[in-house]
Parts: C-alpha cells; sequence; structure tokens
C-alpha cells in the first residue's frame, strides 16, 4: 500500500447540493434580500445573506461550535457550489450576530417565522410551548444561577421554544437568563408566536407542569383568547389528596386506569377539570409519572406512578391523555437542537447575539424539518444527524460548462436512484404545500 495525491478538490458533503437546490426554490434567498439584516460597515464585510446561507449549511454539515463553522470555510467545492467568492472564519459569524439587537432580532427573525407559516398550507394546529436549561461555563450575558437538574450550582441560560406539533418545525424561540421562571413572560411569548401565524387558529395548546399557573389559565380562558388547552398538573398535597380520593378508575389497556374530576384551588374563582392517569408500577415498570409521596406508607396507592392534566377541552378522559401524550415529540426536537443542533454549545458574550445565532439556528431547523417531510419524505423522520451520514456526507466535486454548475457525486449503484429523486424533487420543490 502506498499513499498519494490528487488535484482535484473534492468535498465529503456533496449532497449539500440537495438543500442547497432547496434553499434556492423555496425562494429563500429572495426573503433574506428583503429583510432589514444588520448592515456590515466595513466593506470588506462579507454579505450578510451569505453569513445567513454559509451558518445553516455549516450546521447541516455537522458544526455545533463556532469554530467548527469552519468545516464549509476549507472546502473550495462547497464556495463553488453556492456561487461564493470567498468565505469567512468562524469569528465573522461571531462579529456579525453581535449587532443584532432586540429589535433587529424581531424584525428579522420574526420575519421569517411568518414567511415560513404563510407559505404552509395548515390550521388548526396544536402548540406546544417547553422551556430548556443551557449550561454556560463562562460570563455571558444573562448566564445566571437558577434550575439546573443536570449541573446544580451551574450558570446557565433559560429559553423558551414553541413548535408547531402537525409540521414538526419551530414557532418561536426566545432566549432568557438563566433565573427565570419557567412561566415568565408566558403571555408576552405567546402573543408573538400567534402573529405569526397570520389569520392560522390554534386548536389546542399543550404545555408542562412548569406552566400551572392560575394567571396563564385565567388569560386563556378569556372570551377574547379563548384557546383550549391541556397543562400537566404539578403533584402538590392538594392534588395527591384529590387523586387519591378517586374510588372509580377507567380502565384503559393492561395496566392503564383513568379518572376525572373537578378541581377548585383556594385562589381560583372557578373549578376546573382534571383527568388523572396511573400505571401500575408491576406490570408497567418504566412508566411515567410520580407516586404519591403523601401515602408513601398505602401500600395500594404506592403500587402505581401517577400523573394529572389540566383541560378545557370537552372530549373523554382517555382521548385527554393520548392528546398530551404526543408532547412527547416536543422534548425530542429539543434534544435534537442540542444534540445535532448545537443549541446548548453555540453562544457569546452578548445576550442579543447569542439569541441572534440561536434563532437562526431554528431556521435550519425547519428548513431540515421541511426537507424530511417534502423531499425526503419517508415514515420515519431521521434526525439530522442520520440524514448527514446517509444523504450530506457524499463526496463530490464541481465542474463548471458555460454557466452551469455540475456536482459530480461518487457514490455506488445501488444508492444513485434514490439520490436522483431527491435532487429532482428539490428542483421542482415548492414552498406552497399541505402539511399533514
Amino acid at each position: 500500500m502506498e499513499l498519494e495525491f490528487i488535484d482535484e478538490e473534492i468535498t465529503a458533503y456533496g449532497g449539500l447540493a440537495i438543500l442547497k437546490q432547496m434553499l434556492t426554490q423555496s425562494g429563500f434567498i429572495d426573503k433574506l434580500e428583503h429583510l432589514p439584516l444588520p448592515v456590515q460597515r466595513s466593506n470588506r464585510g462579507y454579505s450578510p445573506i451569505q453569513l445567513f446561507v454559509q451558518f445553516m449549511a455549516g450546521i447541516w454539515c455537522g458544526a455545533n461550535r463556532f469554530s467548527q463553522l469552519d468545516v464549509t470555510r476549507m472546502d473550495r467545492s462547497i464556495q463553488r457550489m453556492f456561487g461564493w467568492n470567498k468565505m469567512p472564519e468562524h469569528k465573522a459569524f461571531q462579529r456579525y450576530f453581535e449587532k443584532f439587537d432586540i429589535y433587529s432580532t424581531y424584525s428579522v427573525f420574526g420575519n421569517l417565522y411568518r414567511w415560513f407559516f404563510d407559505n404552509l398550507k395548515f390550521d388548526n394546529f396544536t402548540l406546544d410551548i417547553d422551556s430548556s436549561v443551557i449550561t454556560r461555563y463562562g460570563e455571558q450575558e444573562g448566564a445566571k444561577k437558577g434550575y439546573n437538574k443536570h449541573k446544580p450550582g451551574r450558570k446557565s441560560q433559560h429559553p423558551i421554544i414553541a413548535f408547531v406539533s402537525e409540521i414538526e418545525m419551530v414557532a418561536n424561540f426566545w432566549l432568557r437568563s438563566g433565573d427565570a421562571h419557567t412561566a415568565n413572560n408566558f403571555k408576552a411569548f405567546l402573543e408573538e408566536t400567534l402573529s405569526f401565524f397570520g389569520k392560522k387558529k390554534i386548536g389546542l395548546l399543550r404545555l408542562d407542569s412548569g406552566f400551572y399557573d392560575k394567571n396563564i389559565f385565567n388569560y386563556l380562558e378569556q372570551e377574547d383568547v379563548a384557546i383550549d388547552y391541556i397543562v400537566a398538573v404539578p403533584m402538590y398535597v392538594t392534588i395527591q389528596r384529590k387523586i387519591a380520593a378517586q374510588k372509580t378508575w377507567l380502565h384503559i389497556k393492561e395496566g392503564i386506569e383513568i379518572a376525572e374530576f373537578e378541581y377548585k384551588a383556594q385562589d381560583w374563582a372557578k373549578g376546573r377539570r382534571m383527568i388523572a392517569v396511573r400505571q401500575k408500577i408491576a406490570k408497567r415498570p418504566k412508566a411515567v409519572g410520580k407516586q404519591l409521596s403523601l401515602f408513601e406508607d398505602d401500600y395500594e396507592l404506592n403500587g402505581y406512578r401517577y400523573t394529572c392534566y389540566i383541560t378545557t377541552l370537552k372530549l373523554s378522559a382517555a382521548d385527554i391523555w393520548r392528546l398530551y401524550r404526543g408532547r412527547a415529540n416536543c422534548e425530542n426536537r429539543i434534544k435534537e437542537l442540542k444534540y445535532d443542533y448545537g443549541l446548548d454549545k453555540m453562544n457569546q458574550d452578548g445576550f442579543d447575539g447569542t439569541e441572534a445565532c440561536l434563532l437562526l439556528m431554528t431556521i435550519a431547523y425547519n428548513f431540515m424539518s421541511l426537507f424530511k417531510q417534502i423531499i425526503i419524505n419517508e415514515k420515519v423522520r431521521n434526525r439530522l444527524s442520520t440524514i448527514r451520514y446517509k444523504m450530506l456526507a457524499i463526496p463530490a466535486y464541481i465542474e463548471q460548462h458555460s454557466n452551469k454548475v455540475i456536482v459530480k457525486m461518487a457514490l455506488q449503484m445501488n444508492r444513485r436512484a434514490w439520490i436522483r429523486k431527491l435532487w429532482d424533487k428539490s428542483v421542482c420543490f415548492e414552498f406552497d404545500i399541505s402539511s399533514s
């Protein structure tokens, strides 16, 4: 065996050409040209549009730290693929994101969210809102000590995120300081999120127990708001007593029973419907929920794990439980944003710069979600890490004949038909699609 070198410039990410084709066909570049992006003060500064697109391409290719964004900068074939004259190093992205403030962030990314949802056909949708803890190890602005399950005592930031369940996309993202309560600024966040949907109506709002709050319930039940909700209930002492007092439990399936009751806290103006679910630990050892700590000496009660939900829906108790179970996908999407996109790794000293960076990351996530559903269109939605391995990581080189750029991929014969199919779909891509 011997080692030799060739002069041909080959990229390891030839499959990125399919995504680039979809971006072009979607009108995303044209949309960016009409947004009030922060301008570069120097004539030597890179185009904001190139910085946006190159950042997204870097994320798709595996960068989850700023320094790793050089994965695309060092690739001349990607440069030719996108038609760029030169490519910036990772510090150029950091400098550019620092130009954002709260006003430009809303103006740019709010418009991008609206553009997404205006071009997708869906309505009466389910909105999931959740928060997540991002541990920070430096002195970044907004990094403060708060609830941190995995790293107690560490500084963190505590973003709130909204997802549209049916189309599997991020609907909004706010970065918050680490000492912010889960429900902090919920009303303002929800109102801004709903403004992105135009005339589309929300059918159901699903929240975890961190949003169990009388003020939230009162707001959602106002006549001019009227949003149906299902919210997980914390196992407070009063809730545990109410659950323990239930005598009638409906059998749903092996080891799962359900009950419902009305509950009125002392400071509530009215009672509200609650659904309690218990799962027998002996038959379902991996069941979610908590045991009733108030009754730990009661053998019968202690043999179950319990979950409880408060809701305005008129559906059966079993249907409400099943509807809420779909919210688990929201937590999986947050995990994908962290593990595959670098949500918990990319940060800057400035708060607004970090938020702008993470918002652009959610735009990259939404495009990948669109790619999964429309271009790949398989029953199983693979994560970005899997798609990167299956479809993006294809050796290729670029040739140019006249004004035509040709991507030549080195691919086994049995995979070529599938890649050709994806390519043809991206060439004919139309953003205006119906989502199921």
